[in-house]
Order: structure tokens, then sequence, then C-alpha cells
């Protein structure tokens, strides 16, 4: 009997759990339900708050253009002339910018005047005057219109001066509107601005909604407040219900905290991002776009983009610019370098065939000759600084530091130009003494620094015709520098070419510039020579005084012993002994010119016509007192040959003679052991100069000669 009372009160627990989870299920689904619907609610009114922001942020760029183009006097103008011309010159030439298909003017009378369109528009006079009498009162509008070509988005305002941004102080001078069709490509680029589908709806349309959707419904009014058409925006929404009976109050807490999460970011991740693009299309504030970059997701991408757009248009306007300035360089500097190789050509080409064609007396001959001869070193002078500047553009000279004694170098520059003006000239050459001249060797680099210093002072001297030129140094402790100044009393140079004096290829277009010639390269090597140095250059000049160019470098002492100007003493020249020079030279023609110069002097010569030949030579003749070796020579070049003739005979001089002739070429024979250099074309004088100096060491070292 307990048994049958029990089983009974079993089955009862049973049912009754049974019953309960039953009504549990039921109230939980109906308060399921509740939630779906409360959910749908809320997050299709966000929705559609979310589209009308969109879509004031897509017509914002044109109320803004529009705003300034019916707030500009010209307009207010063209209102009264009708001029079409400067209209389709300005307005007209606006449809892009407004990303628009029609773009209307109205006058005072609400006539219509003039219109630009794309070749989807047909139609001129569209806009109803009631949008203009609104126009009136309110001074800007915006509504839908239905004409042939299909429905259009319009906007518009009325024309006022530039004194009335408000449209508030006058009356009308016309009327401006921008039209935009509602086709299918705005719908597709909107739909990917608003991550949604769109549906056209006609005005008494029914919407068809789905399950797992959202929806929001823009009303397209016309001028009159009707509804003349609808937008449907269509958005899937994941969010299920059907399964949630398992995990019901797991889903509403996730839901709850959802809410307070979404408010949450969608101000951060949101609206302060749409906040932050606003100010960018409306000011191109740097600051926003900055901030921009900062967030996350796809809205760091659009400051990414609006900066990279930023750049871009910097970058178009600079590279514009310059390739403007490169093109007229060009052909600036094509045609210099053309004229200025073709003059000393000519004066070679045309005195050589009168020498060769004309009967003519010795001393016609020998004006000639020094015509030809000018001529030649202008062209050297002209190829060695194209040469130069190549170099310096492809990074191939460095700064070779070394001790300098300073005193010393600017005596020795001194002495050196002073010889060099013509005493029919009236130019006198100074050095202003330092204040506190340097004590000690300094570190740069000595080539260098007296090819800027003989730049400088042998173009004021040719640009002085009367006067004088002076030079020195001033020492800087405090910013630990070298300031070095070249004064002149030339003819100066104005503001204008002063901004350009020191780029390449640009010279000043006048007498003084014509006649000395040049191709406007000189000035660009110095400053690219003191900047190598780590220095600064810079130029002080007035019209008809004259000009002060500086320039400093580092100083930097080398701390040994005092220095002091030595006296620099004339050399005799050599007795003229006869001894055995080896000439290593491959090129027949330059041979004979080594030949026919020192025809003069006892000299027994041998050739070497390669730098293996030349290597014997030097090693099987021990009479051999000096080596003419070229550098660049077949079989085995100069260097190689004077290496392996050192192995055997370090005694025995040998000289470079080559056509390289930069101050690294110098520095590089220098230390592979050359006893000098001649460079070609072969100067005879220095040819001499060369020889003598071997003798004199030949004599010093007690060698017989």
């Amino acid at each position: 009997m307990k048994l049958k009372n029990t089983y009974p009160k079993i089955l009862l627990l049973i049912f009754s759990s049974s019953i309960f989870f039953i009504l549990l299920y039921f109230s939980l689904y109906y308060y399921t339900k509740q939630v779906e619907k409360q959910v749908y609610t809320s997050t299709e009114l966000q929705y559609n708050n979310e589209v009308n922001m969109l879509l004031q942020m897509d017509n914002k760029p044109i109320q803004v253009a529009l705003n300034n183009d019916t707030n500009w006097d010209e307009f207010v103008n063209f209102t009264k002339t009708a001029d079409a011309h400067w209209y389709n010159e300005t307005i007209g030439n606006e449809l892009n910018i407004y990303k628009a298909d029609y773009l209307g003017t109205y006058d005072i009378n609400k006539k219509f005047m003039i219109r630009t369109a794309s070749s989807r528009m047909k139609s001129s006079d569209i806009i109803p005057k009631h949008a203009m009498d609104q126009l009136d009162e309110v001074g800007n509008v915006k509504f839908y219109l239905q004409i042939p070509e299909g429905l259009v988005e319009v906007t518009g305002a009325s024309i006022h001066p530039s004194n009335d941004p408000l449209k508030k102080k006058t009356k009308p001078f016309g009327y401006f509107f921008v039209a935009r069709l509602i086709d299918q490509k705005y719908i597709d680029e909107f739909e990917k601005i608003s991550k949604s589908e769109i549906r056209f709806l006609t005005s008494n349309s029914i919407q068809n909604k789905g399950t797992h959707t959202i929806y929001a419904v823009v009303n397209l009014q016309d001028c009159f407040g009707e509804t003349i058409g609808k937008l449907q925006f269509e958005r899937k929404f994941e969010v299920y219900f059907e399964n949630m009976l398992n995990i019901l109050y797991l889903i509403f807490v996730v839901f709850v905290i959802n809410i307070l999460v979404n408010l949450f970011y969608t101000r951060k991740l949101v609206y302060l991002p749409l906040e932050l693009i606003t100010r960018v299309l409306e000011t191109g504030n740097k600051k926003a776009i900055k901030e921009l970059k900062s967030t996350h997701g796809e809205f760091r991408n659009i400051g990414l983009l609006f900066e990279e757009n930023t750049n871009q248009k910097q970058e178009l306007v600079k590279a514009k610019l310059k390739a403007e300035e490169s093109d007229r360089l060009k052909s600036s500097f094509l045609a210099n370098l053309s004229h200025e190789i073709r003059t000393p050509m000519n004066a070679i080409s045309g005195f050589t065939d009168l020498m060769l064609n004309t009967k003519l007396s010795h001393e016609e001959q020998i004006e000639y000759l020094k015509v030809v001869d000018k001529s030649g070193r202008n062209l050297v002078s002209i190829i060695d600084d194209l040469i130069e500047m190549s170099k310096i553009d492809s990074n191939q000279i460095a700064p070779n530091y070394s001790q300098v004694d300073l005193e010393a170098c600017i005596s020795e520059l001194y002495e050196t130009i002073r010889i060099t003006i013509p005493k029919s000239k009236p130019v006198e050459l100074f050095v202003i003494q330092a204040p506190e001249p340097a004590v000690y060797p300094i570190i740069a680099d000595e080539t260098k620094l007296k090819q800027v210093l003989v730049n400088f002072v042998t173009n004021g001297i040719k640009y002085t015709d009367k006067g004088k030129v002076t030079f020195g140094y001033v020492i800087d402790p405090k910013k630990n520098e070298i300031v070095f100044s070249i004064r002149d009393t030339g003819p100066g140079i104005d503001a204008k070419n002063q901004e350009f004096i020191f780029d390449r290829f640009k010279r000043i277009e006048n007498d003084a510039s014509i006649k000395a010639g040049g191709l406007g390269l000189g000035l660009a090597i110095t400053k690219a020579y003191v900047e190598m140095m780590g220095g600064s250059i810079s130029l002080s000049s007035e019209v008809g005084k004259g000009s002060v160019f500086s320039f400093t470098i580092p100083l930097k002492y080398a701390e040994v012993q005092k220095i002091s100007v030595k006296q620099v003493k004339a050399r005799k020249a050599a007795e003229h002994e006869a001894f055995t020079i080896l000439i290593a030279e491959d090129d027949n023609i330059n041979y004979l010119l080594f030949q026919k110069i020192i025809q003069s002097r006892n000299y027994n010569i041998i050739r070497a016509v390669n730098g293996l030949e030349a290597v014997e030579i030097s090693l099987n003749n021990p009479d051999l007192d000096l080596v003419l070796m070229d550098i660049k020579m077949p079989i085995m070049n100069g260097f190689e040959a004077l290496e392996k003739v050192k192995a055997i005979r370090p005694e025995l001089l040998v000289v470079a003679q080559t056509a390289y002739a930069s101050s690294d070429d110098e520095d590089r024979i220098k230390k592979a052991g050359f006893f000098g250099y001649l460079t070609k074309p072969i100067n005879r004088e220095k040819l001499f100069e060369m020889i003598d100096e071997v003798l004199k060491n030949n004599k010093a070292d007690g060698r017989a000669t």
C-alpha cells in the first residue's frame, strides 16, 4: 500500500515539474518575442537616424560649395550682365566639383538664364517658381523633383553679395540650383556608403518587410512638401531568437550588456569619427585628420586617405612647379651649352683653317695660335665643370680631410692669383689679415678649400673692371667655425638674381656675363664643395657698389706645434742637361706632341705603347731618369704599371699624365706614389717645370744626369 501511495506522488511531482517548466517556457517565449520586437524597433530607429545623417553628409559638400558660389560678387554681376563667357569659365566648370548633373541659374525675376548639364540631362528650365519663392524667405532649400529624365535631388540658394553671407541683409539678385539624378548609379554608391540595399518606392507603394531585416524609409518631398517618392533602405539584422529557449537567460544578459556597450562605442566609434569627417570635409582641418587616423577600422583608413589626398595635392603642385622649372632649365642649359662649346670650337676650327689655307706672317701665326690655345683652354674648362658637377650629383666625390696650414694656404693663393691679373686691368688684390690668425693647423679638405677660394676670387676679378678684390678669414670661437669673406667692387648683383645665383645652369643675363661666358656651373660647384665640408654659403650685394661672398667651414684644430708662414722663394730653372725620359703613351698624336715640345732640349726619349711595355723598359734600362706614365693604357693601366715598377726600382721618378683632372683624381694619383702629375691637354711650361723639378730632385739625391 505504501508503494501504491508513493508512486502517484512521484508521478504528481514529475507532472507538476513538467507543468512548471511548460509555464516557464511559454512565459519566457512571450517575453522573448516582446524583447525581439523592442530590439527591432530601437534598431530601426537608430538605422533611420543613421540613414538621415548619411544623406545630410552626402549633401553637405554641395551646400558648402553652393554657399561659396552664391555669396560671390562676380556671380551677382553675372545676374545683371548675363555674361555667358564668364559663366562658362567659372560656374560652368564646377559640374565635377559638385558631382552633379545640372547647374542652373535664374535671374531676379525668377526667369531661367543659363544652365550647365551632364550628357544625361537634356531639360533646361526645370525649377518651379515656388522653390524660388521659398528661397526669398530662407535662403537655402533642398527638395526632390520629377523631370523627364527621372527623379532629381535639387539644392538651391539665393544669390547675394559677399557681405551678406547669411542672406538676410539684401534681397536676392538671382537663384542658383544644383541637381543630381537619383538613378541606379546614385543608389549603387549610396548602398556602399550605408552598407544597405536600397529600393525606390512610389508614394503609394507598400513596404514589403522580410525577417531578419531592418528598414529605414526616407520620404522624397517636392518643394510643396508633397511626397513624390520614397527610398527604402534594407540591412540584414543577424539576430536570431528562435533557438533561445536553452540560452534565453544568457542571451538576455548579453543583450542588456550589448545595449550599454553599443551606447558607449557608438559614440566613440561612429559619432565622433563622423564628426571628424565632417570637419575635414568642411575645413580640411589637419588636426581632425590626425585624430581620425588615431581611430580604428574603416574610419582610420578614411583618415589615411584624407592625409594621402592632402599630401598628393601638395606633391602634385611641387612636381608641377619642379617639372616646369626643369624643362625651362633644360632648354636654357642646352642652348647655353651649345653656345659655349661652339664659341671656342668656332675659333679653333676657323683659325686652324686660316693657318692651313692662307699665307700668314710669323706674327699672324703666333696671334692665331694664341687664339686657338685660349679657345682650347676654355673648352677644357667647360668639360671639367660638366664632369665635376656630374660626379657631385652621383656622390662620387667625398671630402679628403688633412691638416691645413691656413695662413700659408691664404698666402699661397694670393701669390698664385695675383700674377694672373692682366697688367692692363686696373684691379688690385688684397688679403685681409685675420684679427686672430689660426695658431694651429686646421682639419679640412685643402684641395676643395683652395678651389672654393680660387673660384670666388677669380670671379671677383673677372667681373670687376676697376677697383679691388679682397679676401680673408675670421675665426668665430662661439659658433666653432671659420668665416671666409671675398669682397669686390664690381657691378653688384640685384636682389632678383641673388635668389638663384648659386643654382646650376643659371646665369645673370647681362653684358658682363655674356662677355665672361661660362655655363653657370662655377658657383653651383663651389656651393656643393662648401656643403660637402659641412659649411654654408651666403651673398650680400648692392648694385653699383659690389658684392661680398661669404662661406663657413667647421673649426677643428689639429693639436700640433704652432705654425708660421713660410716665405716662398723663386725657383731657378734647372739646367738643360741631357737625360733619358720614357714616355708611356698609346696615342700617336699625344706622343708626337710630347716629342715636339721637348725636342728643343737634349733629352733621350724612349716610347712605350702600353703599360706592360712601360714596365719592361723601366726594369731593363738602369739609365732611365724619368717616366711620363699615361694612366689609361691598354693591357695594363698606369696605376698597375707604377706598382710593378716601384717594387723593383723604388728610386725611379714616375710622373702621371692623364685626362682625368678632378681633385679626387689628383688625390688618388698622389696616394698611388706618383712623383707628380700633368693634366691633358699638356701645357708646355708645366711640362718643363716638372722636368726641372725631377732634375733638381735627382741632383739632391746625388744621381748623375
